[in-house]
């Protein structure tokens, strides 16, 4: 892999709104968004109705827990010394480059971890220990990515943790805070939008697998290597359009096939993805999934909806 140039790190003031925005990753924060827009529509297809202070306080959890991975992912990484050793290409670590100090960063996350407790206790309140044991589940999973002793994300199973809170709990969940059930639909739907989220976090480790092998790094694209990463990144983001099919199946309804209109997107996305170059370029392609995964959950959230108002 090429390194990037010193002209590819932009010039931002430490401590500005810039330097947080970078180690919050705001385009990833789509992941987070998206599996909760899916899960209220599902609610609400079910019940025709939704308490709209309950669903806010679910999105804000959603978002503060991304946050709060990406931050730990930040500071986790400067620690560790892994930033500055290898060929790196991933976006810019706010931390590294002294935009902001490892102890403003660890402090945004217990207050953001504060902000998550404070939404989590209403819903909690009105649907008892499921919501509790999910929110606490992502927590840890959030803050244990890059932190602790052995980091997840110094494994092969970051997918699989990907896919499980940003998409099946988080879908899951959304619907039963509105609900206090789940319906069939949803566990297809979380599985769709896990897929997704997953084939994102597939990007970015693919990008990084000769950075990752020389810092340790043990991640499902250095493990299995690059043949297999490819595949499960076209595994994950097809699987998503496959399972349109039993969810509008058992709606009822074709509308909630509205995101096959994005397949021929799907499509070039998988093939850039393959002829990518090693390097920078990636962040382009991790951007574009993330979009995908946004445009995939706002279409089938509206199908679902259509699908009740077409009766």
């Amino acid at each position: 892999m090429s390194t990037p140039s010193v002209s590819s790190t932009p010039a931002i003031a430490p401590g500005s709104a810039a330097a947080w925005a970078v180690a919050c990753r705001l385009p990833s924060l789509l992941v987070a968004v998206s599996p909760v827009v899916v899960g209220t529509a599902l609610a609400w297809q079910r019940t025709g109705r939704i308490d709209a202070l309950l669903a806010a306080l679910a999105l804000a959890a959603a978002v503060l827990l991304q946050v709060i991975s990406n931050l730990q992912n930040d500071v986790g990484y400067t620690t560790r010394g892994a930033e500055r050793r290898g060929n790196r290409t991933g976006l810019p670590r706010a931390t590294a480059n002294g935009w902001l100090t490892v102890a403003q960063v660890r402090r945004a996350i217990w207050v953001c971890a504060l902000l998550t407790v404070a939404c989590g206790l209403p819903l909690i309140a009105a649907r008892g220990w499921p919501v509790l044991a999910m929110g606490l589940g992502s927590l840890v999973a959030a803050v244990a990515y890059m932190g602790g002793p052995r980091p997840i994300a110094y494994t092969p199973f970051g997918e699989v943790v990907v896919f499980v809170f940003f998409g099946v709990i988080a879908v899951v969940g959304s619907d039963y805070v509105l609900t206090g059930e789940i319906g069939a639909a949803t566990w297809l739907a979380a599985a769709a939008l896990g897929a997704l989220a997953a084939a994102a976090l597939a990007v970015n480790n693919h990008r990084d697998i000769e950075h990752d092998a020389s810092v340790g790094r043990r991640t499902f694209a250095v493990v299995f290597g690059a043949a297999t990463s490819h595949a499960m990144y076209g595994l994950s983001v097809f699987g998503a359009f496959a399972l349109l099919l039993p969810i509008a199946w058992l709606l009822g309804s074709p509308w909630p096939l509205a995101p096959l209109a994005l397949l021929p997107k799907a499509l070039r996305l998988r093939r850039d993805f393959i002829g990518c170059p090693p390097g920078l370029a990636f962040n382009r392609i991790l951007v574009r999934t993330f979009k995908l995964e946004l445009a995939y959950a706002a279409l089938l959230a509206a199908g679902v909806v259509a699908a009740r108002l077409a009766g």
